[in-house]
């Protein structure tokens, strides 16, 4: 028998990963009754957008803020390199995420290729995806399926990917922006109303892919998605 799944433990690389890509999805598990913790293992220091002397702690702000907005339970800031995550041992990195673990059996990410091809996304999924290995715990990924990729791709001047082949066949839900728009605001830094992600929700509506890895356990879904 599957034990609930009453607690998940969210690890992403940046302030704002939590909001500009997950939101819908971190407040859908929040109204299902799960509570929600965020690891972010680097501050953000390094973004181009409102670079500064003041960005990381405008950026500790502003990711508390979304928290709260979404109903996140806690949220644990580290100060990894910006930009250089996938050089620092993936040993260390899922050593962070089991001393955040507590009683979560349910780790959320990006997908493994870490959906913009950003280096610091993927090094980030990586070590949950390790952890929830190691601990035979429920992995939840989140991505775009290869079609919206390319449309992106053609639209702004990004590296979008669709998920990575791997177990589990991406599956399309239906979400609720409203409340993951009022945690995108929060994050006035990084604008946004920035083109890239204006571009991917105006081609995901109220859609959202996911990949849940764990035998026994199923979410809701309207369709399967592609790869």
């Amino acid at each position: 028998m599957v034990a609930p799944l009453r607690a998940a433990l969210v690890v992403v690389a940046h302030p704002d990963d939590e909001s500009f890509g997950l939101g819908a999805v971190l407040r859908a598990l929040v109204e299902a009754g799960m509570e929600v913790r965020l690891l972010c293992l680097t501050a953000g220091e390094a973004s181009t957008v409102g670079a500064g002397p003041a960005l990381v702690e405008q950026r500790r702000r502003e990711v508390l803020a979304a928290a709260a907005v979404l109903g996140l339970a806690s949220v644990r800031l580290e100060a990894l390199p910006d930009g250089r995550l996938s050089s620092v041992p993936l040993g260390e990195l899922s050593g962070m995420v089991e001393e955040e673990l507590g009683d979560a059996r349910l780790l959320v990410g990006f997908e493994r290729l870490g959906v913009t091809g950003h280096p610091d996304h993927a090094a980030a999924t990586a070590a949950a995806l390790r952890v929830a290995l190691s601990r035979g715990l429920a992995s939840l990924e989140w991505g775009v399926p290869d079609e919206i990729a390319a449309r992106l791709r053609a639209q702004v001047p990004t590296r979008f990917t669709g998920f990575a082949r791997g177990a589990g066949v991406p599956r399309l839900v239906q979400v609720d922006r409203a409340v993951q728009e009022r945690a995108i605001a929060c994050h006035l830094s990084q604008d946004p109303h920035n083109l890239v992600l204006r571009a991917r929700l105006a081609l995901q509506g109220d859609r959202e892919w996911l990949r849940l890895v764990h035998r026994g356990v199923r979410l809701r879904r309207t369709r399967p998605g592609r790869t």
